[in-house]
């Protein structure tokens, strides 16, 4: 299939922009729909909803492996060993 350049015009702010066709192409290959939102207004969009979230809570923990004290992006609860990212990773690679 080949593609041509398309001009669309954004949902959001009404303006014209350039769907080309290696993006044509990447979005047919992933089974996408064309966009209906300029990349301006999509990368908006994106901030939006990731900036919603605020910054990121650690919590203190001691790792069930070496015992040293670190941090995690969850709230331990006990049922379950925590690792710090050292010996998650050498854990990891075991399996």
């Amino acid at each position: 299939m080949e593609f041509a350049d398309k001009t669309l015009v954004c949902r959001s702010c009404g303006e014209e922009f350039t769907f080309t066709a290696g993006e044509q192409e990447f979005y047919s290959s992933r089974g996408f729909q064309e966009p209906s939102h300029c990349p301006e207004c999509r990368a908006a969009r994106r901030r939006e909803r990731s900036g919603d979230r605020g910054p990121r809570v650690m919590h203190k923990a001691i790792c069930a492996s070496c015992g040293a004290e670190c941090e995690v992006p969850f709230e331990p609860r006990g049922d379950r060993p925590v690792y710090c990212s050292e010996c998650f990773a050498s854990i990891k690679n075991e399996r």
